[in-house]
């Protein structure tokens, strides 16, 4: 590791793609996540790549579909309502095994909402988004640390499952300023990819075409059970979170991003207070950490999500718990943060009715 740089979270991740070997990154202005391209255009020249401001939303993923489609390392960001209009063709690059990492810095809607920080975007992120039955790995870091980190995995994720891989941040993450540290090596080979479209040259006498389109219903078929074996392998191998005083814990708190800072915060206090409060922060939100929920639920009196939404998350939190305790919900929306000092009167609160 190189030594600490102050960087804001939105160019933290761009410089973090470039030294992952992303040299490509299409994009359409949208705040909060402006940054990001921004430092794309200028630093990307600096390394051989391109970026490009595409004429909208729509064609940026399209771009993204025909770059990874050649093999290539390539990346696209927006925020809430331009990932909505990425949801198509984001479909297509995962009917058709194309490996890309999307970012998206959540805003708070529904519609053009504000552009103040949210985590409304749990269930476009987690259930596909766009249609048909599929998939992104989602991961949720709560830092700008890391968010850096977690760049470099998304490409490999990507390239490992051929699949699309999303970041999902907040404004408040694109803007805030941390200091950073990136791998000292940059990524300079790439996985062998002997599935793109990079012209016979490369492979003597054999075309490879990439599609998504499977008219014979039973081919289709065959098609989805291929992704979802796929899928299924990802969610045996590619689990994350991070647990903190879980053990012994009354009430468990799950959170993610920004908001599990905020948790943080308050159990600090509510440990002085004599509450015995753990946390379980998913950082693969899909796929959603089940197992840990399930061992707290031994022990824990009641579980509560803490969200910058009207109650998302919450859901696959229930089902991990599977009815052995209560689940209660505290969320902010609009792009009001939650107080430290108010999750801990939810915490007084849940814990003096569970008594």
């Amino acid at each position: 590791m190189g030594e600490k740089i102050l960087m804001k979270g939105n160019e933290a991740i761009g410089e973090a793609a470039i030294k992952a070997g992303c040299r490509h990154f299409f994009g359409y202005p949208i705040t909060p996540q402006n940054e990001l391209p921004e430092y794309m255009a200028r630093r990307l020249p600096e390394v051989g790549g391109a970026m490009v401001q595409a004429e909208s939303e729509i064609a940026a993923i399209n771009m993204v579909y025909g770059a990874a489609g050649a093999g290539v390392r390539v990346m696209t960001s927006s925020s809430s309502p331009g990932i909505s209009l990425k949801q198509e063709g984001i479909s297509y690059i995962a009917g058709a095994e194309l490996p890309c990492v999307i970012v998206n810095m959540v805003r708070g809607g529904p519609g053009l909402g504000g552009i103040q920080p949210a985590q409304g975007d749990y269930w476009q992120a987690t259930r596909g988004g766009g249609h048909g039955d599929y998939r992104v790995l989602v991961l949720a870091p709560a830092g700008i640390q890391e968010m850096v980190d977690v760049v470099q995995d998304a490409f490999d994720l990507a390239d490992k499952y051929r699949n699309p891989v999303m970041i999902l941040g907040d404004g408040m993450m694109g803007q805030m300023m941390e200091p950073v540290m990136f791998r000292d090596e940059a990524v300079t080979k790439l996985p062998e990819k002997d599935w793109a479209t990079t012209g016979t040259r490369h492979h003597p006498g054999r075309r490879n075409v990439i599609n998504s389109l499977y008219l014979q219903p039973d081919r289709l078929e065959e098609h989805n059970d291929h992704l979802q074996r796929k899928y299924a392998e990802i969610e045996a191998n590619e689990v994350r979170y991070e647990e903190v005083d879980v053990e012994g814990a009354e009430l468990v708190v799950a959170a993610y991003g920004t908001t599990a800072r905020i948790v943080r915060s308050a159990m600090e206090a509510a440990k002085q207070a004599g509450l015995r409060v753990g946390l379980i922060r998913p950082i693969t939100l899909w796929p959603f950490p089940v197992e840990p929920f399930e061992r707290a639920a031994e022990h824990a009196k009641a579980f509560l999500s803490v969200e910058m939404s009207a109650g998302q998350m919450v859901e696959d939190v229930r089902l991990a718990v599977n009815g052995k305790k209560s689940v209660h919900f505290y969320g902010r929306t609009g792009g009001m943060v939650p107080t430290p000092e108010a999750v801990l009167a939810k915490f007084k609160e849940i814990l003096g009715g569970e008594a």
